[in-house]
């Protein structure tokens, strides 16, 4: 029996694997702290109640037919006056692609844009574009970024490899670091794409800028910047990926949103119509009323990002209190998203009972087995087993599984030998 190429060639996601191994272990009785996961803990953080309630009422309403290709009129309205008011950016409602979640939108951007063998060019550590990457047969550049900019490609660094790519990949907040971009850093990058562009002919694809900015409401007294905001001539080259998954913790509501070039988004509804990404309707209708109350918006967000900083605060305080005892550890004080960057230095080592920590996957499952702490390690993102950063996601824990797991950590790096 075979199948594609293709399928047989596709890697998994190591997070899951990480956190197949987690729920096994809880389901066996085990206390993890799991900080794996991009996900909300629903009971700790809950969706918006207005959101909630307008849900129930598109149900109770009977929206349950097929919504627009493109989306809901009234919600590509509301994102439209959102994006005006929130980011000073003016993009039509028709020039609003409503999907479910982010993922669909991704995959039509590289689909879109990308033919077999073209140039695309993304940071590591970063999320699943190696995977989009290999989907649409691109010519993957993979771009490392250094712990000096927070994980973060500069212009310098991007500058090798712009001619002839067709995409460049970016994410602020920057999942899995939750570090963001400066004003200097974004605005030197753009200048760089508005420069590779004006050198390239009517009958050469230019080069856009996928901006994934999921995380853009979830930052923690940083300001948050976005290309065409910077520069007002990016907007023929940004297609931008956002929605209501993390500023809303509504991970399984599913309703993002695209916004772009005319052309670009007529051809990604287009695509998308032959893969029925749609969001829910009921959804969709209720985000589209809430989206439009600015009051309660902006009351969910105080509360809930107030939570998330709480916890990144107290593990970051923690990995630094472990430095100051000696251990090698270190972590990057948190900007946005649910993220803290954390790094463990400790490839190499011997555990107690004999075996080699070889590299940052076999710390992952170590720690889970003797910590009870779950972590993902920067190669699920693209850097090699070699680097000893990981991801720790606040969003599954409460602040008393954070505090709790802290000692239990010490303890696990101290027995490595």
């Amino acid at each position: 029996m075979k199948v594609s190429k293709l399928a047989s060639n596709l890697i998994g996601s190591e997070i899951i694997k990480i956190g197949n191994e987690v729920n096994d272990l809880k389901a066996k009785g085990a206390q993890i702290s799991n900080l794996t996961i991009g996900d909300l803990n629903s009971n700790i953080y809950p969706i918006p109640s207005e959101l909630k309630q307008g849900i129930e009422k598109a149900y109770q309403n009977n929206l349950t037919n097929y919504p627009p290709a493109n989306g809901l009129q009234s919600l590509r309205t509301s994102v439209s006056n959102d994006l005006k008011k929130r980011w000073n950016l003016d993009y039509s409602a028709n020039d609003i692609l409503i999907t479910a979640g982010s993922r669909p939108l991704i995959y039509a951007i590289f689909k879109t844009i990308v033919d077999e063998g073209d140039k695309v060019i993304y940071p590591i550590p970063s999320w699943n574009n190696n995977h989009y990457a290999y989907l649409t047969t691109a010519n993957a550049v993979e771009v490392q970024t250094q712990e000096s900019n927070n994980f973060l490609p500069t212009a310098d660094d991007l500058r090798p490899y712009v001619d002839g790519a067709v995409l460049l990949c970016l994410c602020s907040p920057l999942n899995p670091t939750g570090t963001m971009f400066t004003k200097e850093q974004l605005s030197e990058i753009c200048e760089l794409v508005l420069e590779e562009n004006k050198k390239r002919g009517e009958d050469q694809k230019p080069l856009y800028l996928m901006y994934d900015q999921i995380y853009a409401m979830l930052t923690f007294g940083a300001d948050h910047y976005n290309p065409v905001s910077l520069f007002p001539e990016m907007k023929d080259y940004t297609i931008y990926v956002d929605g209501t998954s993390k500023c809303f913790a509504a991970t399984g509501v599913r309703v993002g949103w695209g916004f772009g070039p005319s052309l670009v988004i007529d051809k990604m509804k287009a695509l998308l119509t032959h893969v029925g990404a749609w969001a829910p309707k009921p959804e969709q209708e209720a985000v589209a009323e809430f989206l439009a109350d600015n009051s309660a918006v902006d009351a969910f967000l105080s509360d809930y990002k107030q939570k998330l900083n709480t916890s990144l605060k107290e593990l970051h305080a923690g990995i630094q209190e472990l430095k100051s005892k000696g251990l090698t550890v270190e972590s990057i004080s948190p900007m946005g998203a649910l993220y803290l960057t954390i790094k463990l230095d400790y490839l190499g080592k011997t555990a107690p009972d004999g075996s080699k920590i070889e590299n940052s996957t076999d710390l992952v499952f170590y720690l889970i087995n003797n910590a009870g702490m779950a972590l993902v390690p920067f190669s699920a993102f693209g850097n090699d087993k070699s680097v000893p950063w990981f991801r720790a996601s606040v969003g599954g824990c409460s602040l008393e599984d954070i505090k709790d797991c802290l000692p239990k950590l010490e303890k696990a790096l101290d027995t490595l030998k």
